[in-house]
């Protein structure tokens, strides 16, 4: 049995599948520099860790976001 899918429901996957990737590599590549400084600064100053990580959690919202808009376009493809 074959599966077969329309041009539109297919390139919604993949714009889903890029939303959720940019989001990712967004992430990754933020964290990487804030992780970085801020490992400097709690060596320095260990009070200062709270707002540290404060910091390092503010990028996972680009990640959110991504997944966010993947759902979307997922349930519009399940539900029109």
């Amino acid at each position: 049995m074959a599966f077969t899918m329309d041009l539109p429901t297919a390139l919604t996957f993949i714009a889903a599948a890029i939303a959720m990737a940019g989001g990712l590599i967004a992430t990754g590549i933020a964290q990487s520099g804030i992780g970085a400084a801020g490992m400097g600064v709690v060596a320095e100053k260990p009070e200062r860790t709270g707002t540290v990580l404060f910091f390092l959690v503010i990028p996972e919202t680009l990640f959110i976001f991504g997944f966010v808009v993947a759902l979307i376009m997922m349930l519009q493809i399940l539900h029109p």
